[in-house]
């Protein structure tokens, strides 16, 4: 696990190369010309989070309605949703589940134009697909996905903003902006503080994790890590929600993960914050913003699109960390295999 993190910069520089953000290019410059009316996303686990990502870039730079599919209408109900205005994206690490190869093969018979984004080319999703995306990130050798969850990261934000320009070819200041996110990565996983906050924690009950906007995939990828890794049982909320109810559990025994950028969704956190203060709870704010916690994971600030590709590196390096603290193997998390295949 920790060779993986260690590997998103080099993983970032791979997909940025000419001969991937070309083929990504493509892809998106067929969708354009397609123009579909909304984007329906569907994934599992980790990936699921990354489409979560997926779905807010596509309704906050494209304007279309986007969404994430539940797989269980279509596979245990037999429902056939009439997806023809659509473009249907599958993401998946592996490329192997069932249950979204069957998704996008009722979606293309449907009428919907499927895309699949995955680590696997030649994978069954792959295979159903029309058009297909290949992350690039290379073998990932903890059944924890860290790499392949950035690399889905960057995919989608460069297929997404690949279609708002039309032509699939990324503006020259995306493109550089892009191409500082490998030392910034490196810049990031540098830092030494993720490690050293887990002998803290390392007796916690429970967690809670918290962001809002494009940092809310963020925390619900960051309690998933905790709770494959360390067993340990991590709630996420946006923090709309965390204030419609599940504040009244928080307190000092219940650390809080809150992940605040610089942007508009940091900035929604304002509210989150203080109210978490009047609990008396433990908060470890992760982002670029500057504001008042507990303890700070301080993360460049960059366009807040970009800030998921950041702002997760800690928390895997914090995941990893707590559970040898705790004295567990984080590379083979009990009961949980590399590929899980679901109907």
């Amino acid at each position: 696990m920790a060779a993986d993190i260690d590997e998103q910069p080099a993983a970032f520089a791979r997909l940025l190369t000419t001969e991937h953000a070309g083929a990504i290019a493509q892809v998106a410059a067929a969708i354009a010309e397609h123009g579909p009316r909304h984007v329906v996303f569907t994934a599992r686990g980790t990936s699921d989070h990354a489409a979560l990502y997926g779905a807010y870039l596509t309704e906050i730079r494209l304007g279309l309605p986007a969404g994430l599919a539940s797989p269980s209408s279509v596979t245990a109900y037999g429902a056939r949703p009439d997806l023809s205005a659509a473009l249907v994206v599958g993401v998946s690490q592996s490329g192997g589940s069932p249950d979204l190869t069957e998704v996008l093969r009722a979606a293309r018979d449907s009428g919907a134009l499927t895309l699949a984004v995955t680590n696997a080319p030649d994978s069954p999703l792959a295979d159903v697909a029309e058009l297909s995306v290949d992350i690039a990130a290379g073998h990932e050798r903890a059944v924890a996905a860290t790499k392949t969850y950035t690399a889905e990261l960057l995919a989608l934000l460069m297929l997404v903003e690949g279609i708002r320009a039309g032509d699939g070819a990324l503006p020259a200041d995306e493109r550089a902006a892009l191409g500082l996110l490998p030392e910034l990565a490196a810049r990031t996983l540098a830092d030494e503080t993720p490690a050293q906050l887990a002998p803290r924690y390392r007796f916690a009950a429970q967690l809670v994790t918290t962001g809002r906007g494009y940092a809310y995939p963020t925390a619900r990828e960051a309690a998933l890590k905790l709770m494959e890794t360390s067993y340990l049982p991590a709630l996420a909320f946006s923090g709309a929600d965390l204030l419609h109810g599940p504040l009244a559990m928080t307190d000092p025994d219940v650390p809080v993960l809150a992940v605040v950028g610089s942007g508009p969704g940091g900035r929604a956190m304002g509210e989150v914050l203080p109210r978490l203060g009047e609990r008396r709870a433990e908060v470890v704010v992760v982002g670029s913003a500057d504001v008042p916690a507990t303890t700070r994971i301080a993360v460049p600030e960059v366009d807040e699109r970009y800030a998921p590709l950041l702002d997760i590196l800690p928390l895997q390096r914090l995941a990893l960390a707590l559970a040898l603290a705790r004295g567990e193997d984080p590379d083979a998390p009990r009961g949980l295999r590399k590929v899980t295949a679901t109907m």
